[in-house]
């Protein structure tokens, strides 16, 4: 069950982080002299981070249940 946890908690900062890159790429966060500004690879690119981030949270919940219906 450890290892699910630290799947879910992985797919937790993968999708924060694609949310702020995400944003960040709007112009809604972050300082106006980032390279990250007011870009559309960064909003595809956090878009990506935050499918996947989902991604990985639903395979950490699949394996979390799964373990605890071998348990018992």
């Amino acid at each position: 069950m450890k290892i699910a946890k630290l799947i879910i908690g992985f797919g937790i900062i993968l999708a924060a982080l694609g949310a702020l890159f995400q944003f960040q790429g709007r112009g809604v966060v972050g300082p106006e002299s980032s390279f990250m500004y007011h870009s559309k690879d960064w909003i595809y690119y956090g878009i990506a981070m935050i499918i996947s981030g989902a991604m990985i949270v639903g395979l950490g919940v699949f394996v979390l249940l799964r373990a605890r219906l071998r348990a018992k």
